[in-house]
């Protein structure tokens, strides 16, 4: 796709600073990869890129499909020990980031010498790139071992609830996805591409990036250098932009900005993501204008939905083959069609919500890195197993209920934290949530969540709670026994919330935690000091002090 694009004139990229033509990114790719080349040593050739969205990112992905080399993205939200151990999980040979990277690198045992990291605002950059350019007169290729097997990304999964995975992704297969979502969604070269999802992220790459390049649109990258709420609509309005992607809780942070009358003079015309609340969908769609295709995909790739304009509200579309199915991950039998109320609320949750499933998924799933365990948990009985729950109505239209880590027993009955997420985010003032797990003195688990507000100190729990108990689609069990009221969220690189921190957390936190004491409706009231101490003695009265895990 990339050498398609030599001589090729129009506008490639992107600042508000500077553009170039495709032509011009595909020479600057060539001088990286040619510098890679020169640079390599024995071991496999990965290249780990730690960069928020710059031109450089861009141009070392443009580099390494060239040369053979494999992009491997390193999320900058990590923590220190977690940085390290990916870093080296990968075996990256080079590191290409900026003196800000470096920083949060100096100090970790990467067993790699100086040499081996190339900081792309060091004075002397830009002279190592000069020195690998091929002559204009001279059009750029690709090293004769690049093949369509040529493993080209590896992309670490977000890590919301449980440790994260380096999914493998060969040239080939992200070939096959550029021309396979351009006919989805619409692609076309008069696109202008904002990409404002960070690019170590399958999101940007696999719903952007490759269909951009793959049609010769125009990528935009945002002044911040990554999302920014408050930066969108100017950035949107600058470039002209057209299509873009986001994930659910950059949504909700977008329509937590104030409407401005000039909201809808743009010129947006889609934007695909996962995970967006039905409501903030909506809301988009009236403020702004643009069509927006709610999807579902997983930097693995092995799920296929097939959209339909009649879909009801929150459905993804249809299976988009037989071999698409919702599966009870015990037994292997088909879980029963999912009865909706009036409400879209699914009145037989423990009979419909099951994993979700690829009877023909396997041959399109290219594994994960040096883990054998992990292929074989999503490979079985000759299935893909996605790893995320689903159900799909009488009708025949299929819906995510949120990732496996996600399912929340409450009293012997299953729940979906994603369902609950979705209720809560109704709520005018809560910005973000995340719903996940925590252990019952006695049995089982209670439900707790924490929200994102603007102003924590003037919560109301009372009016949380009258809120709750209009809800109708919210079960009696699904009702948060804890709230956890914060101003900012802890949130993966790729803008979830980090659930598996908040849950480690439990209630021992500086942000304020309010829990249930009514006996029939909600009902809270903030958690003191003296009342955690006293909870945490009933899990020691009942033997389970061993769930209380910091």
């Amino acid at each position: 796709m990339l050498i398609d694009r030599v001589g090729d004139r129009t506008p490639g990229v992107r600042t508000r600073e500077q553009d170039w033509t495709w032509d011009e990114v595909v020479r600057e790719s060539a001088a990286r990869g040619d510098l890679a080349r020169s640079l390599r040593r024995e071991g496999p050739f990965h290249i780990g890129v730690l960069l928020e969205n710059v031109p450089d990112f861009l141009f070392w992905l443009g580099g390494a499909a060239l040369a053979g080399a494999t992009i491997a993205g390193i999320n900058p939200t990590r923590g220190a020990a977690e940085l390290e151990a990916e870093i080296r999980y990968v075996d990256c040979q080079l590191i290409v980031t900026d003196a800000a990277g470096m920083e949060r690198l100096r100090d970790l045992d990467l067993g790699l010498t100086p040499d081996r990291f190339l900081l792309v605002d060091d004075p002397g950059y830009a002279a190592r790139i000069d020195e690998h350019r091929v002559k204009d007169t001279i059009a750029p290729e690709a090293d004769p071992v690049v093949d369509e097997d040529t493993l080209f990304l590896l992309l670490f999964t977000s890590g919301t609830t449980g440790a994260s995975k380096a999914v493998k992704c060969s040239q080939g297969r992200l070939s096959r996805l550029a021309y396979a979502n351009t006919k989805k969604y619409g692609h076309h070269p008069g696109d202008v591409d904002y990409c404002c999802m960070p690019l170590f992220h399958g999101n940007a790459l696999m719903a952007l990036w490759a269909p951009g390049l793959a049609n010769g649109a125009t990528i935009c990258l945002p002044q911040a250098r990554k999302f920014s709420a408050s930066g969108f609509v100017p950035d949107v309005k600058f470039f002209g932009a057209t299509f873009f992607t986001y994930v659910g809780k950059a949504l909700g942070y977008l329509m937590a900005t104030p409407e401005a009358a000039g909201d809808r003079d743009n010129a947006l015309e889609r934007g695909f993501g996962t995970e967006a609340s039905p409501e903030d969908q909506s809301e988009f769609v009236r403020r702004f204008g643009a069509q927006l295709f709610e999807g579902y995909g997983s930097s693995e790739g092995a799920g296929s939905v097939r959209l339909d304009p009649a879909a009801p509200e929150g459905a993804l579309g249809r299976p988009a083959h037989a071999g698409i199915a919702v599966v009870d991950p015990d037994t292997f039998a088909p879980c029963a069609a999912a009865r909706l109320d009036e409400h879209g609320r699914v009145l037989n949750p423990d009979e419909a919500i099951g994993e979700m499933i690829n009877k023909e998924g396997a041959r399109a799933f290219e594994g994960y890195y040096k883990n054998d365990v992990a292929d074989a948990d999503r490979i079985r009985n000759g299935w893909y197993w996605t790893g995320d729950l689903g159900y799909i109505d009488e009708a025949g239209f299929i819906y995510f209920a949120g990732r496996k880590g996600d399912w929340i027993r409450v009293d012997g009955e299953n729940t979906s934290a994603l369902m609950i997420e979705r209720v809560l985010r109704r709520h005018p003032d809560v910005i973000a949530t995340g719903v996940y797990a925590i252990p019952d003195p006695r049995s089982g688990d209670q439900v707790m969540a924490a929200i994102e507000v603007a102003d924590p100190e003037n919560f109301d729990p009372q009016e949380f709670a009258a809120f709750l108990a209009a809800q109708d689609d919210l079960g009696g069990k699904a009702a948060p026994r804890f709230v956890r009221v914060s101003a900012d969220l802890p949130v993966t690189g790729s803008n979830k919330v980090l659930k598996r921190e908040l849950q480690a957390q439990l209630w021992r936190t500086g942000d304020p935690v309010f829990w249930w004491v009514g006996r029939s409706g909600p009902e809270y009231r903030p958690m003191t000091d003296a009342d955690k101490t006293e909870h945490e003695a009933a899990f020691a009265s009942h033997g389970r002090s061993r769930f209380l895990t910091a």
